[in-house]
């Protein structure tokens, strides 16, 4: 078997309306229709103006180093937590409680802050929810909302789960009145599905009013930003809720990758506001890192997709870099190479040591390339590059990939 690729990433990008997306994300087909996607180019420049709109607004939105210490231990945890591991739940408990220690709003039910929608980003226990909602909460692909509006004549708290704008949500609605500065109790007493496409709601198929004592519960707010868009709160069956009303362009895209609707955007922003607020060298970080999204549709060749980077991780260490995709158990692809910096966040890569192993046994696959890759974005968590034939990728990093 041989097959041999020569390539420069030097020629005109080529946008594919069909991107690709790692099995760790289960979005539906982008709408992608435009060529716009990451326009910028690898000029700075091209970007500045709309880049600095964008500084405005994260500075706007600014949280304090503990919030900011909190929303880094979510980034990459999925289904709200329903996948996070041990350390995950230790790291994200840990920000918890420094949060709850500190002085956030004094008394949140008294608060107008408190009032309004909020997206819940991270819940410790998601199965406790009714069938229907632990199906949903822990699907990245909807969104899950927390409405609360105590200053009206009808005091309410509802969980909302958005299926997306073309199909509709579920509203689940409760009573709720306010027993102290912290504290407020509800009772579920009405829910629907909103369709769309269907001009009535459809019911809810759960009889509160014969659940009792069953419907009721209560609330208590334990952390409230002074700025009004992070909060910690804590249920009466023991749940830690993590709730934000603006987000982070990490986590919108995340989310948009998720959700499969905004991905352009969302690079768009994190690449221009890094740009803006952080000129300085960006270098290749080590450790292992998963592929999640490219903009480059898969091809019928399986191994064609392994040797571009299309599918499974990649792992950069003491100036190599290997792609290794997982075939079946105990199989895998494995192909290593080399990277020198040549540029401004610009790498040449040459991989030609390319394999199929299986235990202590390898069959040796002749096939190369080289390329350059440019970093768009690189965090301790999230790296965007341009690579192989232009194509964009985006990658996560993995627990327990140790940062260099």
């Amino acid at each position: 078997m041989a097959l041999k690729v020569y390539t420069t990433n030097l020629g005109t990008y080529q946008w594919n309306p069909t991107p690709t997306f790692s099995p760790i994300f289960t979005p539906t087909t982008l709408r992608y229709k435009s060529p716009k996607l990451l326009e910028f180019s690898r000029s700075r420049r091209d970007v500045s103006v709309r880049g600095s709109n964008l500084v405005d607004e994260q500075q706007q939105i600014a949280f304090t180093e503990p919030e900011n210490k909190l929303i880094e231990s979510l980034i990459g945890i999925q289904g709200r937590g329903r996948s996070a591991s041990p350390q995950q739940l230790t790291d994200v408990e840990r920000a918890v409680q420094v949060l709850e220690g500190l002085e956030g709003v004094p008394e949140p039910t008294s608060s107008s802050l408190i009032e309004g929608r909020w997206q819940l980003m991270f819940t410790t226990r998601p199965q406790t929810a009714s069938p229907i909602q632990r199906t949903f909460v822990g699907v990245d692909f909807f969104s899950v909302f927390q409405e609360i509006y105590l200053q009206t004549n009808d005091p309410r708290v509802s969980n909302i789960i958005k299926f997306s704008d073309a199909i509709g949500e579920l509203k689940v609605e409760a009573a709720a009145s306010i027993k102290d500065g912290k504290r407020i109790l509800f009772q579920f007493d009405r829910a629907a599905f909103s369709f769309r496409f269907l001009p009535f709601k459809v019911p809810y198929p759960v009889p509160f009013r014969l659940l009792g004592d069953e419907a009721k519960g209560w609330l208590d707010t334990t952390y409230l930003s002074p700025s009004g868009d992070l909060r910690i709160s804590r249920g009466n069956k023991g749940t830690t809720f993590v709730l934000q009303k603006k987000t982070e362009p990490r986590q919108r895209l995340l989310s948009a990758i998720s959700t499969g609707a905004g991905i352009r955007e969302a690079i768009d922003e994190l690449i221009s506001l890094q740009q803006n607020l952080n000129r300085d060298e960006k270098e290749l970080q080590e450790g292992e890192w998963a592929m999640i999204w490219s903009s480059q549709v898969e091809t019928d060749s399986w191994l064609e997709n392994a040797g571009n980077g299309l599918m499974g991780i990649q792992i950069v260490k003491n100036g190599q870099i290997k792609f290794v995709v997982d075939i079946l158990l105990g199989v895998r692809f494995s192909m290593i190479g080399r990277f020198v910096k040549s540029g401004n966040n610009i790498y040449e890569i040459t991989m030609d040591d390319a394999a199929i192993i299986g235990g202590p046994f390898g069959y040796p696959i002749e096939m190369e390339r080289k390329f350059n890759l440019e970093l768009l974005y690189d965090d301790d968590k999230i790296r965007i590059t341009r690579g192989y034939n232009n194509i964009i990728f985006v990658h996560l990093r993995m627990e327990g990939s140790k940062q260099k």
